[in-house]
């Protein structure tokens, strides 16, 4: 998401008469039969480090190989090196008959520009590797947890904001983290999209408070002057330096203050500025592209406007079901059921218009787009490539289906990406 963000299936129309329900997670029978002989083969197995997927069984899948080439099944041996020359290369970081495993760190030397990542109390290699990636530091997701548990590190993750270059490679992570001249006092840093509950722990790390206290100052909107149940959607991300004797309730202030000048920048009404940000927070989890955000907000629109909507009325943003449900942060573009079912007041596949809410904090790119949305029939989109953002926008359900299909097809051929 990015930052990450999520890709979402945009949403489904009603089918039949029944409620719709927009997960495109369910597999026909066929489908689920050839994943469970690709799993038999593949030896995938879901034991795992926190929310780190781990693959098993290479060694079996090398063998079939071997002995499929070296027994003189030439057909065999081809369609097994097709078929799983990628994963044992991958696997064992070895080429296998030509097949050179994919990179999963950055070369030495290609570091570049800046950014910054921040540990907040309690986080773990695995956390922190995710971070390194979300920042554009290292290749991967995994990299840096796999590095720590490759050489036996246990570093000390010292909580805070720090100073890194995008492009290191994963041991170059480690050092710079280790470096405290690279931590940044009092700082506090969280990308657009984030949800309180993610920001809380970045303000305490940052101010070095204890979490309640954060949790405190953020109770009353009113304090801040702002006509809402919650302070969801009126932080603004950025990266702040602070004093050291900076307040909680300081740090929001300024927080609250950046999010009324991007509202202000993009035109809003102060009358319309709730509603401004709980579009703007669903089309920041949902775009990726600068004119996506654009077009997912001509979407929005398309939907609420009953006279043309292909929904109902209803957005159907997986999104909101994920925010409604605590599914938010789990990582995967797919609904589960429950969510889509459950009857909050966020969840957008049961309750027509906008949710009770914004459901993260945005960008000024996502305010503007919320304002000025683009011209455009689009009811539907569905992001079909998560490595590159690539989003199809349909303006029938059937030219969704075929897009959705796309998605599925690209997920299968990169079963383990982040998302799938």
């Amino acid at each position: 998401m990015t930052q990450g963000g999520q890709a979402s299936q945009g949403g489904q129309i009603p089918q039949d008469g029944q409620a719709p329900r927009g997960s495109v997670k369910e597999a026909d029978a066929e489908t689920a039969a050839d994943a469970e002989l690709h799993d038999l083969l593949s030896g995938h197995h879901d034991d795992s480090a926190p929310k780190k997927k781990r693959r098993r069984g290479g060694c079996l899948i090398a063998l079939v190989i071997l002995l499929a080439v070296l027994g003189g099944l030439a057909g065999v041996g081809v369609w097994a090196v097709s078929t799983y020359g990628q994963e044992v290369a991958d696997r064992f970081g070895i080429s296998v008959f030509g097949i050179d495993p994919t990179p999963t760190d950055y070369e030495p030397g290609l570091a570049t520009g800046e950014t910054t990542i921040t540990i907040s109390e309690g986080d773990t290699g695995w956390e922190v590797s995710v971070a390194l990636y979300e920042a554009g530091t290292t290749l991967t997701e995994s990299v840096f947890y796999d590095m720590l548990v490759s050489s036996q590190r246990d570093p000390e993750l010292m909580p805070g904001t720090y100073q890194l270059q995008q492009k290191m490679t994963a041991a170059a992570a480690l050092e710079a983290i280790e470096d405290l001249d690279n931590k940044l006092d009092d700082a506090v840093f969280f990308p657009e999209g984030f949800t309180l509950e993610q920001i809380v722990p970045r303000i305490a790390a940052g101010l070095e408070v204890e979490e309640d206290r954060v949790r405190d100052a953020l109770s009353d909107p009113g304090d801040y002057g702002v006509d809402a149940d919650s302070l969801e959607g009126w932080l603004f991300p950025a990266t702040y330096q602070f004093d050291r004797e900076t307040t909680p309730r300081e740090a929001i202030q300024r927080m609250v203050d950046g999010t009324r000048e991007s509202l202000e920048a993009a035109g809003v009404p102060d009358a319309q500025a709730e509603r401004i940000l709980t579009i703007a927070s669903i089309i920041q989890r949902e775009a990726r592209d600068e004119d996506d955000f654009y077009k997912v907000s001509r979407v929005i629109v398309n939907r609420l406007d009953e006279s043309i909507s292909a929904t109902g009325g209803l957005l159907q943003m997986d999104s909101t079901a994920q925010y409604g449900y605590g599914e938010m942060h789990e990582g995967d573009v797919f609904s589960s059921e429950e969510a889509l079912n459950d009857d909050n007041p966020w969840n957008t596949y049961v309750r027509a218009g906008l949710p009770a809410g914004p459901i993260s904090n945005p960008g000024a790119l996502a305010i503007d787009a919320a304002m000025h949305p683009a011209e455009g029939p689009w009811q539907f989109f569905v992001t079909v490539n998560l490595d590159t953002g690539e989003t199809v926008f349909s303006e029938t359900y059937e030219q969704q289906l075929a897009a959705e299909a796309e998605l599925h097809a690209w997920c299968e051929a990169n079963s383990g990406t982040a998302g799938c």
